[in-house]
């Protein structure tokens, strides 16, 4: 059988892990990669390439990366041309209309960082943890037109630990993302595989973080906010005021009650045990383990009381 021939969209490291997979195995032949456009990175604002668009590169695809795809004739005739049967997006950050999709055999194809139909949307990963969840996975689905709402392919599932962030999540759902190309897609393009219709009963959304989620509110219970530190650790962050100064609060991790004069605390209050940090929330205690003050490197609770008065 011939190699099925693929157009790759995508662009930070999270897309990286299936295109890697892609490029490995013999029934695929990624015949060009379509990402974003460079960005204004680190202190200097230099323009940085896409993690994606620095593996096309070093591996000698033919690379776009377009401000939009949307009406760019030249761009979209250009992408056309290279004859792929299948698009495979994954994290590309822009919207594909209905036509773009409809030019490929086979049509597009995207990871999803949920068990759809459950948090559709921008931030799958982070808001399954800021909620809770024991269980997360990836789905393979076909793109249509209204948002993450395609017929599914497959799904891998993963469990959450409540000491795993979204950085971990994020990295091994990758790895469970590229290995349903590997099957799943492989059986779709070979006619073995029918795509299951969502149930739209069970659609929830994942809306996109803002920066004004990343205060914490020591009302809320510390599960919660453990919950929110977890999930927020690619992006805002979160963190506290300490007298009229900013506090990153990078790692926490829930702990029992058995702290001394707990009870007389009120809710937001510092706790000091053992050069360990704590802080009394709505319910319950919260140990705080990295820090990181204002204009400063992180540092740990136990480094952190050496240079503050709590």
């Amino acid at each position: 059988m011939s190699k099925v021939r693929v157009c790759f969209f995508g662009t930070p490291d999270f897309a990286t892990v299936a295109l890697k997979s892609l490029l490995q195995d013999e029934h695929f032949e990624v015949v060009g990669v379509v990402t974003q456009p460079d960005r204004p990175s680190g202190r200097k604002l230099q323009l940085t390439p896409s993690p994606v668009k620095s593996l096309a590169l070093s591996c000698n695809l033919k690379v776009l990366a377009p401000e939009s795809l949307k009406n760019n004739v030249m761009i979209t005739d250009a992408i056309k041309s290279w004859g792929a049967e299948v698009g495979v997006v994954v994290a590309f950050g822009q919207i594909l209309t209905e036509n773009f999709l409809q030019s490929f055999p086979l049509g597009c194809v995207n990871i999803h960082g949920s068990l759809l139909p459950r948090w559709r949307g921008a931030a799958p990963i982070q808001r399954a943890i800021e909620a809770g969840e024991t269980v997360t996975g990836v789905t393979l689905q076909k793109i249509v037109k209204r948002l993450d709402a395609g017929d599914m392919m497959g799904a891998r599932k993963l469990e959450i630990s409540t000491d795993m962030d979204a950085q971990h999540v994020h990295d091994q759902l990758a790895v469970l993302g590229a290995d349903m190309l590997r099957v799943e897609l492989m059986d779709y393009v070979r006619g073995n595989l029918a795509p299951i219709p969502q149930d739209e009963a069970l659609v929830n959304y994942a809306r996109k973080i803002e920066k004004s989620e990343a205060l914490l509110d020591w009302q809320e219970s510390a599960e919660k906010i453990h919950n929110k530190v977890r999930a927020f650790v690619m992006g805002p962050g979160t963190y506290m005021m300490l007298n009229d100064k900013k506090i990153k609060i990078h790692k926490t991790a829930l702990t029992s009650d058995s702290i001394s004069d707990r009870s007389s605390k009120p809710v937001g209050e510092m706790i000091v045990q053992n050069n360990q940090l704590f802080m009394s929330t709505g319910e319950g205690l919260l140990q705080l383990l990295i820090l990181q003050p204002e204009s400063r490197n992180r540092v740990t609770a136990e480094e952190f009381l050496k240079g503050y008065q709590v």
